[in-house]
């Protein structure tokens, strides 16, 4: 069988204006907003996100 490397993740990121701490997909459709103050914590690219913000953790 030929398994194909998955490099989809999700991050915990913490917002640069609030620190609140929030999980997101590391490939997003659409921008993600702060769920605490509403800023642009990652924006789409077409691939892996621009992350905004400092990664404090990665999930596998």
């Amino acid at each position: 069988m030929n398994e194909e490397k998955i490099n989809s993740k999700f991050l915990k990121i913490s917002c640069s204006d609030c620190d609140n701490k929030q999980v997101v997909f590391n490939k997003p459709s659409k921008k993600v907003e702060c769920l605490s103050c509403g800023s642009i914590i990652c924006e789409p690219t077409g691939g892996l996100g621009e992350i905004k913000s400092k990664i404090e953790e990665v999930f596998r």
